[in-house]
């Protein structure tokens, strides 16, 4: 059975994405051109916030044959608007992975998410922008990140792991399924 991450439901993957526009005030924005996130109608307090949620590490990124990211594969509407929001700092070697239907002018916010994230924008498997240790926001407004270009997904890091790594536009990005999830894999 193919991951999700293939594009074996390309229609399932458009159709959601579709439909979770209208649903969505969370952390990515498609759009064919750039624009800041949709706000929610009201924020709902600290201790009413959802869980954060945690996803299969269902892909991984070698960047050597030795050194791979193993990834959490966000690729329906509602995963990609809560996205990290509410997690604590990811490890070195872990990250999560925002790919698209289709080349979108995506925006991200870090609205909700404690720590602050490398955001690797993706183009014809290649990273075609950096925004470097993107930092929390605890209340709204936030800003939003993303090149003045269309892209195939997001890759989003701790901060500080794309440098620490030897990542930098130009890397080549290839996700492929994960083999096997790593030691310590599972959320905790």
């Amino acid at each position: 059975m193919p991951p999700r991450l293939l594009p074996s439901l390309p229609l399932r993957r458009l159709v959601g994405a579709l439909l979770g526009l209208g649903l969505s005030g969370g952390a990515v924005v498609l759009a064919d051109e750039p624009q800041p996130p949709a706000l929610p109608q009201a924020q709902a307090p600290a201790s009413q916030a959802p869980p954060p949620q945690w996803l299969p590490l269902e892909a991984r990124w070698c960047l050597e044959p030795e050194r791979c990211i193993a990834l959490e594969v966000a690729d329906e509407p509602h995963e990609q608007a809560k996205g990290l929001q509410l997690r604590p700092a990811l490890p070195p070697l872990r990250g999560m992975w925002f790919p698209f239907p289709r080349p979108t002018a995506a925006r991200f916010w870090m609205h909700r998410t404690p720590e602050p994230l490398d955001m690797l924008f993706v183009a014809g498997g290649r990273v075609v922008a950096i925004e470097a240790a993107a930092q929390p926001c605890p209340r709204l407004p936030c800003p939003s990140y993303g090149p003045n270009q269309l892209v195939e997904g997001v890759l989003e890091l701790a901060a500080g792991q794309a440098a620490a790594q030897g990542i930098a536009v130009g890397t080549r990005v290839v996700i492929e399924p994960a083999l096997v999830t790593p030691p310590g894999g599972a959320p905790p």
